[in-house]
């Protein structure tokens, strides 16, 4: 979750905020909603610097002025390190808040019960990996450990069906050594038994052909029905085992959309209603691995279906493309829909992790701020922006807005190309192809900073600013 602060904290209270020129008037008009619906009252301090991105603690403790009575002081959220100083000098609380001041609406929103119980969850994540007899011992172990770190609880060997897999003893039993729990996933009684023997403490899966050898294994199970006699089947197995006291989940198996997947949903919440306290299971991969569509959505609707059926575990794997970070997407989904089913709240404005190819909100300009910030800037450094309306380019006295990057560019060049040289060119470049991407996909543009992929965010160092901070704001 976003660093945020709760209601609790700003209602009745008096927050100061810092900011630079050029954000000023935007600054303004946030403020002036946000603090009529949360009940603040609000000062703003603009410091003599254009960007304030470039402000650093140190030179803001010099040159902030705090009116007498304030309860909290917020500075722009580029402001990097200690705030102890500016503390000092400010006599009250001080906090980076957001680094676009157009989130701070959702800085402010969550109540501080919600951000304090958010992440618990009981869904176990079994991250399968595929035709394991055909890798390397040491490629198991490197995947499992990779799949270990983006939040699986359990690691499945998948076997290949056909023949009995020599080394599967070994490889579990390696596993086992590192402390990672680890599953079976084959019908073979033979590789089943030496997987168990070697560590493995559940096995997927059993039906009618291979349930006489599970009272053996001294394991956990996995039932599914027969493949070839229908849903009864299930029941069948189910007694069987339950006979024999083997430890058991059931997986009355989900099926591929245009393969019944309706009914297959329907028959889990059957088992659910019949066997009240059973553990179940669902592997989800039916449906992430065999549709076209990026699997995180996929993913955080099924594992809501599963929060609310009350079934505990989920079975997942990365193979093809477009799902190969499921375990991960699975992993803060399980958070967001317990916290939901939980505490009977909406899964919105909770985990914006899982918002990837769009963003939580969409960037908005009042009208005349590009006009006006063209005729504020004394330098002729340029900004980029992206709202509905297209890529906007602006610096002093000017203002160039349109769909494509190399008519902008090409304008400006017919203007004042003679201020740009090869390296801020080559930036320029990168900045207007990052902010393209935003215009087509609908996703908010900053200049300088990575574009916002959720849980796939890989920040950017910011060259010009790093640059700059050299010789001070």
């Amino acid at each position: 979750m976003a660093n945020q602060l709760s209601n609790y904290q700003v209602i009745g209270a008096r927050l100061h905020f810092v900011t630079g020129r050029l954000a000023e008037h935007s600054l303004q008009d946030t403020l002036r909603h946000l603090s009529e619906e949360l009940g603040f009252l609000y000062t703003i301090d603009v410091l003599g610097i254009t960007v304030a991105a470039l402000m650093t603690p140190e030179w803001i403790a010099k040159n902030i002025q705090v009116p007498d009575g304030t309860d909290m002081v917020v500075v722009p959220g580029y402001c990097e390190g200690s705030l102890r100083c500016i503390e000092q000098v400010a006599k009250c609380e001080v906090v980076a808040g957001p680094r676009d001041l157009r989130r701070l609406s959702v800085f402010f929103r969550q109540e501080p019960e919600d951000v304090i119980r958010y992440g618990h969850h009981d869904i176990q994540i079994i991250a399968e990996i595929n035709h394991a007899p055909r890798l390397a011992i040491e490629t198991v172990i490197k995947e499992a450990e990779r799949l270990r770190a983006a939040g699986a609880d359990v690691i499945d060997i998948g076997c290949d069906p056909g023949h009995t897999w020599g080394d599967v003893g070994v490889v579990v039993r390696e596993l086992s050594d590192r402390s990672i729990p680890v599953s079976i996933d084959s019908m073979n009684p033979e590789e089943v038994a030496a997987a168990v023997a070697a560590g493995a403490e559940l096995v997927l899966s059993v039906d009618s052909s291979n349930r006489e050898n599970a009272a053996d294994w001294g394991a956990e199970v996995v039932v599914i029905p027969d493949i070839s006699s229908g849903p009864d089947s299930l029941d069948e197995t189910i007694d069987y085992l339950a006979q024999r006291d083997v430890p058991l989940r059931i997986d009355p198996v989900l099926s591929p959309i245009g393969f019944g997947f309706a009914e297959s949903l329907v028959r889990y919440m059957a088992v659910r209603k019949k066997y009240v306290d059973a553990e179940m299971m669902m592997g989800i991969g039916n449906l992430t691995e065999l549709t076209d569509v990026d699997s995180a959505g996929i993913n955080a609707i099924l594992l809501g279906f599963c929060q609310e059926a009350g079934i505990r575990s989920i079975l997942t794997t990365q193979v093809i493309s477009w799902a190969q970070t499921s375990v991960r997407e699975c992993d803060l989904a399980r958070r967001l829909v317990h916290h939901a089913v939980e505490n009977a709240v909406l899964p919105k404005h909770v985990e914006t992790d899982l918002v990837v190819l769009r963003d939580i909100d969409r960037t908005k300009f009042e009208p005349g701020f590009f006009q006006r910030l063209s005729d504020s800037i004394r330098d002729h450094n340029l900004r980029v922006f992206v709202d509905e309306e297209g890529v906007h380019l602006v610096t002093k006295g000017t203002h160039i807005t349109g769909d494509d990057p190399f008519a902008i560019f090409q304008q400006y060049l017919d203007g004042e190309g003679s201020r740009m040289d090869v390296p801020h060119a080559f930036y320029m470049g990168y900045e207007m192809c990052k902010a393209i991407t935003a215009l087509t996909l609908g996703k908010n543009y900053q200049q300088d900073e990575a574009l916002d992929w959720g849980y796939l965010t890989v920040s950017e160092d910011i060259h010009s600013r790093i640059k700059d901070r050299k010789n001070g704001p």
